[in-house]
């Protein structure tokens, strides 16, 4: 690690003794390509800017904190001083999308006091990068204030302009929206948007938008702002000035209208705003990462990325229920289906998993209070220790056991928090006793206690202290309809995936999510971390079990195999049932051989909305694989094989879209082709509308090249299923 003093700073007009002088300073990242830029007024207002390459990224922008308690605007401020630095230093994840990450930045630490004469004093921290910026608030340890509630965070992002934004509405409980993509004056929220099948939202302002936004300006620059290190603090909206562009921070509040209690020293999370004249790098950009704390796990062997199948699509599609009486979870139907989670059908799974090379089972609907929970907002729904008659614990450990395979948990708290907290110990506990070493955790419905938000202070805290008490009975944890991730998987390892988005399960029983949904994801959501969407849905449309159902996956089968690239996760499922995947083995193979953890990670061509062509190299293993997707449009794209290795030739097995493949009218058409490839290789990929590619390419010896051109020549030119 490298660490020094910047000095010189650059200051366009001097740190001056009185305290009438405006007072300014540039600070440049690494590269020279961004550039902040911070302006002290003789008035006390502080602004700060960013350029990207000379073109305006931030305008002009108030930063400043207004307090509950003590009543008071921090928003105007005498400059004590200005401390910077500079580091560099290169960092290894215990898992990820690549194998070291180098962190390389100049900082500022700007000392400020209030100039109203409550004595109180704040610190901004400026931390400048290649790929954009991030900066934080600090209160240090002070005399004139200790315990303390900020009332709002008067942060400003101000736009140079009406950017394209893709974006979900504000909201205090759920991210699980579809997305939206219009300018920032047509953003319009108004009730929360189309989503009406979202049980637990609370919808507070029509200009009201999440993060991560993704932006892309008239002048290409492709923007995107979010936070990083969300500990002890709620989650930020952004609200939209639509006649200046500015986007207004707004913090979800508890249940008194707090935004969040604070004891000095104190930090909020970061800001970040990550830009680049190139869509790619916004995906590959690790500045969220690098905000984050180093992981507070010292042994981490257990913590492993896995792919894994369960007792879960099948309640979704109407062949199962969680509730052991057979009544679904939400709908009281009068026609019963059979109980999921019974001992005999995990024992399938198990078999499938066991013979297919899936290193785990998830089984929801195991543990009794199933029953009556759904939508009221009931204390006491589950003990998370209790199982139905029909799953026998005991049995399913040795039997698992026995199969090289492990059972993953399922804890659905029904948003019954306290609940929950009171039984983490003994579950997890009863969990080590049977041999589960993950945890899927889930928070439908509105939260108890009552009045608080998914969103605010007291549930951040709440997931932290999941994950570290998952970490000290060395147990992963899976988090969904929790807080969208801000980079603390860099800080809890375990907490190896979270939903925290509009998932794939939404096809199966609502309007379900557009085409372009999944080639939007990665700049937005993917950004703080990695998500279970579970992927690989092979019987796409919904009337394969029901012929009344109209509902399906707005994708082709080929997209479905290539998320398992573009849509990044240490934890993948497979999450079709087992007889789907029996009935197209061939397509199967893709995702039994593609890789959960990665030492590489390539963008070769992406457009938010439109697009995604990506490549990966598995971790330890001379193996690439590669995934494009499309979005409602079919298009062909070229992917240039150069990051191969020299002087290797390698076999491509290209699962595709077949010629007349559509995600509406004829999904499940693919095609299977193999060919060699070196690092002069350009793949020509042509996808379907919703459609995509799926691409594994393994190094090949010699012989083994001359054994695949006799087999080539045999082939037909293409193997079509449909």
């Amino acid at each position: 690690m490298l660490l020094k003093r910047l000095l010189p700073i650059l200051f366009l007009a001097g740190i001056s003794t009185t305290v009438f002088a405006d007072q300014s300073v540039t600070l440049h990242s690494p590269d020279g390509n961004v550039q902040l830029g911070l302006l002290h007024r003789s008035n006390g207002d502080l602004t700060y800017r960013v350029f990207y390459k000379g073109k305006t990224v931030v305008a002009p922008s108030g930063l400043g904190m207004r307090l509950k308690s003590p009543e008071l605007s921090l928003s105007k401020f005498d400059l004590l001083g200005i401390d910077s630095s500079v580091t560099d230093e290169t960092w290894k994840p215990v898992w990820g999308e690549v194998s070291q990450i180098r962190n390389n930045y100049k900082q500022l630490l700007v000392k400020l006091a209030d100039r109203s004469g409550s004595g109180i004093q704040l610190e901004i921290i400026f931390k400048v990068y290649n790929d954009g910026v991030g900066f934080r608030y600090s209160f240090p340890q002070q005399a004139k204030l200790n315990h303390f509630i900020i009332g709002e965070e008067l942060t400003q992002f101000a736009m140079s302009g009406d950017h394209k934004a893709f974006w979900i509405p504000g909201d205090y409980d759920t991210n699980e929206y579809p997305y939206y993509t219009t300018n920032l004056s047509g953003v319009d929220a108004t009730g929360g948007g189309a989503a009406q099948e979202i049980h637990a939202k609370t919808f507070f302002d029509k200009s009201a938008v999440q993060t991560p936004l993704m932006l892309k300006s008239a002048d290409g620059l492709y923007i995107n702002i979010h936070e990083a290190a969300l500990v002890n603090y709620p989650a930020m909206n952004l609200v939209v000035d639509k006649n200046t562009f500015t986007l207004n921070s707004h913090l979800v509040p508890d249940a008194v209208g707090n935004k969040a209690y604070l004891q000095a020293p104190a930090v909020t999370p970061w800001r970040t705003i990550v830009v680049s004249d190139k869509a790619g790098e916004v995906l590959t950009s690790k500045l969220i990462l690098n905000l984050n704390d180093p992981s507070k796990i010292e042994e981490t062997s257990w913590i492993k990325p896995m792919k894994y199948v369960g007792v879960w699509w099948e309640m979704h599609v109407g062949r199962s229920s969680w509730d052991y009486s057979g009544g679904q979870v939400g709908s009281q139907q009068a026609t019963k289906v059979p109980h999921g989670a019974n001992t005999a059908n995990v024992k399938r799974y198990i078999d499938f998993a066991a013979k297919h090379g899936f290193s785990g089972v998830l089984v929801e609907g195991w543990n009794t209070g199933w029953e009556d929970w759904f939508g009221q907002w009931k204390e006491d729904v589950f003990d998370f220790v209790t199982p139905y008659p029909d799953f026998d614990v005991k049995e399913l450990k040795q039997y698992a056991a026995n199969k090289g395979v492990k059972i993953i948990m399922h804890h659905e708290t029904s948003g019954s928090v306290t609940n929950y907290e009171r039984w983490m110990d003994t579950a997890y506990r009863f969990m080590k006793k049977f041999g589960y070493d993950a945890v899927k955790t889930g928070y439908v419905g509105r939260i108890i206690p009552r009045g608080e938000h998914h969103d605010g202070q007291w549930m951040i805290k709440h997931y932290e202290r999941v994950a570290q008490k998952t970490a000290s009975y060395k147990i992963m944890v899976n988090m969904h309809e929790s807080v969208r991730l801000t980079g603390l998987h860099r800080t809890y390892p375990n907490w190896i995936a979270s939903e925290a988005a509009r998932g794939n399960e939404f096809n199966a029983w609502s309007v379900g999510n557009p085409p372009e949904h999944e080639t939007i994801l990665p700049f937005t959501r993917l950004m703080g971390g990695p998500m279970d969407y579970t992927p690989g849905i092979f019987k796409i449309k919904m009337s394969h079990y029901n012929p009344e159902k109209k509902e399906q996956v707005h994708t082709t089968l080929a997209k479905q195999l290539a998320l398992y690239v573009t849509m990044y996760s240490p934890l993948q499922m497979a999450a079709d049932l087992p007889e789907n995947y029996e009935a197209k083995p061939d397509a199967l193979q893709f995702i039994k051989d593609v890789a959960a953890d990665w030492d590489e990670t390539k963008v070769l061509d992406a457009e938010p909305g439109d697009y995604i062509l990506m490549a990966r190299k598995a971790k330890g293993a001379d193996q690439w694989f590669m995934g494009a997707i499309t979005d409602e449009n079919s298009r062909g794209l070229g992917a240039d094989l150069s990051f191969l290795d020299e002087g290797k030739v390698y076999q491509a097995i290209i699962y595709r879209d077949a010629d007349n493949a559509d995600w509406k009218n004829n999904p499940e058409a693919y095609t299977i082709e193999k060919k060699l490839v070196n690092k002069n290789s350009v793949l020509g990929l042509k996808l379907a509308p919703g459609g995509g590619a799926a691409i594994s390419m393994i190094p090949l010896t010699a012989e083994q090249q001359l054994q695949m051109k006799k087999e080539i020549k045999a082939l037909p030119k293409s193997k079509k299923k449909k």
